[in-house]
């Protein structure tokens, strides 16, 4: 049985908030790069299929929901039970099909009546609401996934991958007139475009890019892990020599 629950939880970070000089002085904006942290981190466990970890990053990023709103309580914005209150008003509401009386049959319904409903709360743009500070590949997904609910969106997949052509010819134009500022723009509807295409294909680009990264560096790391073993530098040795270890590490699955 749990010794603790999660009214002990929000005592607990109280008291901290009390009798802690360094937790004291938080605010905020000044844990709210942490937060972004744990919340990858959660993530990285995900990915790891780490379970132990991912109990472990949970608790660490439910601890910065109940210490954003207890410093939110000191500051008499709202409690901890009104975010609680929020979210299951929100959730109700968004999901009549649950709670009411609307029929939705696949999940794809159920999307599009989230955001018939959001739109209905208030919201000017079914693209208000995605955060300026997601990551711009993960931000392109969303805003594709948001403006496809309302019907705009392609309808065949060869036109998708017709359009990463048009703007890889693009790209490439501007590259040949070497227009800095014209390349800038063509590599961000290339993104864009490749972005729209991984949708197509079922695949989330962030996902997909964070893999990619973390595959490159296993690689990587044993082309370096290679040369420590001669006692050798790796800044002293030359590309082929690296592309032999390279190919060798991506023999062994890595």
């Amino acid at each position: 049985m749990s010794k603790y629950d999660f009214n002990e939880l929000r005592g607990i970070v109280e008291r901290l908030r009390k009798e802690c000089p360094w937790d004291r002085e938080q605010s905020n904006d000044s844990i709210k790069a942490a937060t972004i942290e744990e919340a990858y981190e959660v993530v990285h466990a995900i990915d790891e299929k780490d379970w132990p970890e991912l109990k472990k990053e949970l608790g660490d990023l439910l601890l910065h929901v109940v210490f954003h709103s207890v410093i939110a309580a000191e500051d008499k914005h709202f409690t901890l039970d009104d975010v609680i209150q929020s979210i299951s008003e929100k959730l109700i509401r968004r999901h009549p099909h649950v709670f009411g009386e609307v029929s939705a049959e696949d999940s794809e319904t159920v999307k599009k009546n989230w955001e018939a409903i959001k739109l209905s709360e208030g919201r000017k743009s079914v693209t208000e609401g995605i955060p300026s500070s997601l990551p711009s590949l993960l931000r392109a997904y969303r805003i594709q996934e948001k403006v496809a609910k309302v019907g705009f969106d392609w309808t065949d997949i060869r036109d998708v991958k017709k359009k990463v052509d048009e703007e890889i010819d693009e790209l490439a134009e501007a590259v040949h007139h070497d227009d800095h500022g014209k390349i800038e723009e063509e590599f961000g509807d290339l993104l864009f475009a490749l972005t729209n295409y991984a949708r197509f294909l079922k695949t989330n680009p962030e996902d997909a890019l964070r893999k990619a990264n973390i595959k490159f560096e296993k690689r990587f790391r044993y082309v370096e892990s290679r040369f420590e073993e001669q006692n050798k530098k790796i800044y002293e040795s030359t590309l082929e020599e690296m592309d032999i270890y390279w190919e060798e590490g991506k023999r062994k699955g890595l």
